[in-house]
């Protein structure tokens, strides 16, 4: 019973945190999404793509969470947005206290999108709510389409999931149908897009979502200020 308690203060104490700062962005007018799934499911590759198509008409920050090293979070800037490395030194998530000194510098005037980049894990990032308007579930079809029953509840927190590598079905055992049906036993109605970062098929599909997710919020937060 104590240590159900103490986690139950644990993840109190964050989702406050985590409101505090997602009233800083709703202030500034920044949108704020979080990206998690397992580890190599293109994570990073979906954030250089979406830094390369949308960065001439939005300004971006990325918040790369990782456990150790700043791989990633090069590979962000190199496509041209400003990036903040995150290492949690063995902490398989990301949190609102670790994100406290990052909004802290974090220059919010003028930035209209913030991408936090989660660890990949598809347990622990669903349970530490962050600052963010949208959670986006990312998997690849090399991992199976049975991660939605093994890993309820990322998908039951997730706003849009999306299906990556799916160049590579006709060479793995991954059923669009299954995966499909099975998201949908949990939520019926959240978006699910197929992409391959890889080639560009169904990326279009994917920034329309977030530039439609940008543009509704920005209509939003204009109407709170008049």
């Amino acid at each position: 019973m104590a240590e159900i308690r103490m986690m139950q203060r644990i993840l109190a104490s964050n989702d406050a945190l985590a409101e505090k700062q997602l009233s800083l962005l709703n202030r500034h007018r920044v949108l704020s999404i979080n990206i998690m799934s397992g580890p190599g499911a293109g994570k990073t590759s979906l954030v250089e793509r979406t830094v390369q198509a949308l960065k001439d008409r939005y300004r971006l920050w990325v918040i790369e969470g990782d456990i150790q090293g700043d791989l990633d979070a090069r590979r962000v800037v190199a496509q041209g947005a400003g990036c903040t490395q995150l290492n949690t030194q063995g902490a398989c998530h990301l949190d609102g206290m670790m994100l406290e000194p990052v909004f802290a510098r974090l220059e919010l005037e003028g930035l209209d999108l913030l991408i936090i980049e989660n660890v990949g894990n598809l347990v622990c990032p669903a349970e530490f709510r962050l600052p963010a308007h949208y959670n986006v579930t990312l998997i690849s079809t090399p991992e199976g389409s049975d991660k939605p029953v093994k890993y309820p509840l990322m998908f039951s927190k997730s706003d849009v999931i999306i299906i990556n590598k799916i160049d590579l079905l006709p060479h793995v055992d991954f059923s669009i149908e299954q995966f499909s049906r099975a998201v949908r036993r949990l939520k019926p109605r959240v978006p699910i897009i197929q992409l391959s970062c890889r080639t560009g098929a169904g990326l279009r599909e994917w920034f329309d979502w977030l530039e439609g997710a940008l543009k509704r919020f920005h209509r939003k937060t204009a109407r709170k200020r008049e």
